[in-house]
Order: structure tokens, then C-alpha cells, then sequence
């Protein structure tokens, strides 16, 4: 029974609650870099470079061939996937630098904040009025 409540105190802890959303957030927001890329980025740069679809570039390095009416398939190397893949790395690490940026920037702000000045220090003359008044109130 001692192993059961040793995993409950550690799954209940707020650090791994905090991972789990983070890590399901995480995958969701990877989905939607995903199709940002795939959808509204890539379609553009593959017509600037001559109407290319990334996924579909490959090098076939041995042709498909029938031996004894079974089809081998081609073996290729898919390097337009990995150009994809690539592309959502770089456009998901640069959302992610420019959402810790922020934070960083707020939290800078939050720490900037003046502090409550303490007030200024009396001058001279008046340190020497208040001990006049002090003294005027010693003789009455």
C-alpha cells in the first residue's frame, strides 16, 4: 500500500500536473504549426520554386521491379519529407522563441517596476528649522 501512496503524492504533484498540459498543449499546438506549414506556407514557396510539392520530392535510388509477378517496390530516399519536417521544426521553434520573448519581456516589466521611493532626505535648512521648532517647544 506504501508504493500506491508514494505514486498518487508523486502524480499529484503541481510540477507534473503542469507537464501533462503541458505536453497535451504541446501536441495540439504542433498539430496547428503543422497544417500552418503544410497549408498556407509551403503551397506558396514550392510555386516560387517552380509549383514543387516538398513531400513529393525524392531520389529513387533502385526502380521498382516485377521478379516472378511480385512487384518490389522503388527504393527511394524521401528527402522532401524531411524538408517538410524541417520546416515545422524551424516555424514551431521560432513561435515557441517568440512566446518565452514575451514572457520574458513581461515578467522584465513586472521586475522594472519603480519600487515605492523612500522620500528624500531633509536638507540642511530643513534639519536646522525643525530644531529651532524643537527647541521653541522645549521652552514653552
Amino acid at each position: 500500500m506504501s508504493l500506491l501512496k508514494e505514486f498518487k503524492d508523486f502524480a499529484m504533484r503541481g510540477n507534473v500536473i503542469d507537464l501533462a498540459v503541458g505536453v497535451i498543449i504541446g501536441g495540439a499546438f504542433g498539430k496547428i504549426v503543422a497544417s500552418l506549414v503544410a497549408d498556407v506556407i509551403m503551397p506558396p514557396i514550392g510555386l516560387l520554386v517552380g509549383g514543387v510539392n516538398f513531400t513529393d520530392l525524392k531520389w529513387e535510388m533502385k526502380a521498382a521491379e516485377i521478379i516472378d509477378g511480385v512487384e518490389k517496390a522503388a527504393v527511394t530516399l524521401n528527402y522532401g519529407n524531411f524538408l517538410q519536417v524541417t520546416f515545422d521544426f524551424i516555424i514551431v521553434a521560432f513561435a515557441i522563441f517568440m512566446f518565452i520573448k514575451g514572457m520574458n519581456r513581461l515578467n522584465r516589466k513586472k521586475e522594472e517596476a519603480p519600487a515605492p521611493a523612500a522620500p528624500p532626505a531633509p536638507s540642511k535648512e530643513e534639519l536646522l528649522l525643525t530644531e529651532i521648532r524643537d527647541l521653541l517647544k522645549e521652552k514653552k
